[in-house]
């Protein structure tokens, strides 16, 4: 594989065992995002180029694939959103056990679906690519709206996640400032300063620095959040030694912020009847 081709889902099954192996077990999805990336010596163009021109990397996108076969096979859990463990059976599987026993539940899925067409499910579609399609169609909504109304959708995420006195700015000449917001934990109060972007695709390592330069000396902490990506340097900038960290949410995390507080974003449940022909047999 060379470094300018995007690896197959299929390529990161191991390479995500190896590195929660590595990781003591656990790890967020970014950790692994960059032990991946490091192991498989992955360079920026390829980091870069998004998935269907949207805000999700198209490694990221593969990467979530693997995770969800390596979960269906029993190898992996998911005990909360954003983290991911590896099994015992996952500590003990070989790679080659990995990919083929991945190969058969896909094959089993996918006909199990052609016999259940009323289930109304798209037997190509599994859960990573379910989770896209929805994030995907929300990003273009919100992309389409006025700058002045993501900054005031940015301050009700804001306000459902825990700060007080959010502040939206907004004022040309603020060095990219966009608001400002007092986050609370326990008996300690944090100075937030924000900017929001309704990018397409990645923002820049500069961006982060300008964004670091207009905000030093006025917070406590910075806070970077777009409808697009970040690149690997930026996101490398926005921890660097001796700066202070800016935290960063990219589109699919904004995405994930709405659905939790139920801003735009509703879930439904619905039920599948299924007869069970074994019942009726057995009478």
């Amino acid at each position: 594989m060379g470094n300018n081709k995007v690896p197959s889902y299929n390529d990161l099954l191991w390479p995500t065992l190896e590195a929660l192996k590595t990781l003591d077990g656990s790890a967020s999805i970014q950790e692994l995002s960059e032990h991946i990336t490091d192991k498989l010596a992955l360079d920026d163009e390829t980091l870069n180029l998004r998935h269907k021109n949207g805000s999700v990397s198209e490694v990221d996108y593969r990467a979530a694939w693997a995770r969800t076969c390596l979960k269906w096979i029993g190898a992996v859990e998911n005990p909360a959103r954003g983290i991911w463990t590896i099994t015992e059976v996952g500590r003990r599987m070989p790679e080659k056990v990995a990919r083929d026993r991945v190969r058969r539940e896909r094959m089993e899925r996918h006909k199990k679906s052609k016999r259940r067409p009323d289930s109304g499910r798209d037997p190509r579609k599994d859960d990573a690519e379910n989770e896209h399609d929805w994030k995907h169609a929300l990003l273009e909504i919100v992309r389409r709206i006025p700058p002045d109304a993501f900054e005031r959708l940015c301050k009700r995420v804001l306000l459902a996640c825990g700060f007080i006195k959010v502040e939206v700015t907004g004022r040309s000449g603020d060095g990219g400032i966009d608001g400002a917001g007092v986050l609370r934990v326990n008996l300690l109060s944090f100075h937030v300063r924000f900017q929001c972007k309704r990018y397409a695709g990645s923002v820049g390592a500069r961006e982060i620095r300008d964004f670091r330069g207009a905000m030093v000396g006025r917070a406590d902490k910075g806070l970077f959040v777009t409808t697009g990506g970040f690149t690997k340097d930026a996101q490398s900038e926005a921890v660097r030694d001796g700066a202070p960290a800016i935290d960063l949410i990219d589109g699919s995390e904004l995405c994930d912020l709405l659905k939790d507080h139920e801003l735009g974003v509703a879930t439904e449940t619905v039920e599948v009847v299924r007869p069970n022909a074994d019942f009726f047999a057995a009478l």
